[in-house]
């Protein structure tokens, strides 16, 4: 069931624990409050399930996110991987910046270290290629963390091809971090296939679209977004494309229920049916939210219901990439 990612020895489940909502409200790109009873078991109920990575950002309530994945791991045996970012940057006033200047990289490789109480990070990407004119810089200054091992492996994250060749001319690059689901497939074009060819591993995330896919999102919840929310902002969750996302939830329902899984499952399935895919991260916010989607490090979808959903998606014009938006993760 486990995965080789890229050209590391990290042998990953198909899913892992995305930890951006346990970050929390308070930040521009939240995606608003979260009740913190329940993020430490909502991690733990991950990995009582054999969920073995999970996948966060020094962004994500500005170093609140690493400091609850820290807590939740405390005394846990086996430890899963813990992966997390760089690049975003905030100051006393908690606006939020951009920087791949060695000097800052290494203060938030620092900085994270102690928010996770560990001494190696797994997996360190680059959070977001910005500014694009200190890529090199950004990942010179990886590729030296590397070598001085207080990061197991380098990764990127939304980088488009031109950006990772210029990152593999310094150093081998192990993942990369888009974002892919079924409403949400700009990176089939030319971004996987280059993956593929190059032997850089696949985590993708919003696999879900940001809770679009999983079956619990209404058009009355989707009004009821909290100002900060960031996805009251995104296309896919405004009209007219809220109301056809919203019945290819109904298609997955309906294939869900075959085999009785949810339409999260259904979704997450898609996206791990291709081939160049590693893993997907699923965020999560409760114990509860982790029932409906575990069920996705064993379902996998057949050739009928992938021909199934790809029939739909083609009808409603989905699928060619014109439907795609930039999510904030």
């Amino acid at each position: 069931m486990k995965r080789t990612l890229g050209n590391s020895d990290l042998q990953i489940t198909p899913i892992g624990i995305g930890a951006w909502a346990i970050g929390g409200g308070g930040w521009y790109g939240s995606m608003g409050p979260q009740n913190e009873a329940d993020s430490i078991p909502a991690i733990h109920a991950a990995l009582d399930h054999g969920v073995n990575w999970i996948d966060t950002a020094a962004l994500y309530g500005l170093g609140h996110s690493e400091e609850m994945v820290a807590r939740a791991l405390q005394g846990r045996s086996p430890r899963p991987y813990v992966f997390t970012k760089c690049e975003r940057v905030w100051d006393s006033a908690r606006k939020v910046g951009a920087s791949l200047k060695a000097g800052s990289i290494r203060r938030e490789c620092e900085a994270s270290l102690r928010r996770l109480k560990t001494d190696v990070i797994d997996l360190y990407q680059i959070h977001w290629p910005e500014p694009d004119e200190d890529i090199e810089e950004g990942w010179s200054t990886l590729a030296r963390l590397k070598q001085e091992g207080k990061v197991g492996y380098i990764g990127v994250s939304n980088f488009n091809v031109q950006q990772m060749k210029r990152a593999m001319a310094i150093a081998p690059i192990t993942s990369l971090q888009p974002p892919y689901s079924i409403v949400t497939r700009e990176i089939e074009n030319e971004i996987l296939p280059f993956a593929q060819e190059n032997g850089i591993g696949v985590i993708v995330y919003s696999p879900m679209s940001a809770g679009l896919l999983t079956g619990a999102m209404t058009r009355e919840r989707v009004k009821n977004f909290t100002a900060e929310d960031w996805r009251r902002n995104l296309p896919n969750f405004q009209e007219p494309l809220l109301s056809r996302n919203l019945q290819i939830v109904e298609l997955l329902r309906e294939i869900g229920a075959r085999h009785r899984r949810t339409p999260g499952e259904v979704a997450i399935a898609w996206t791990l049916a291709n081939p160049t895919v590693t893993g997907a991260i699923v965020g999560v916010r409760s114990p509860k939210q982790v029932a409906g989607i575990i069920g996705a490090l064993e379902f996998r979808l057949g050739a009928k219901e992938m021909a199934e959903i790809e029939r739909a998606l083609l009808a409603d014009s989905f699928g060619s990439g014109r439907l795609a938006s930039r999510p904030a993760s």
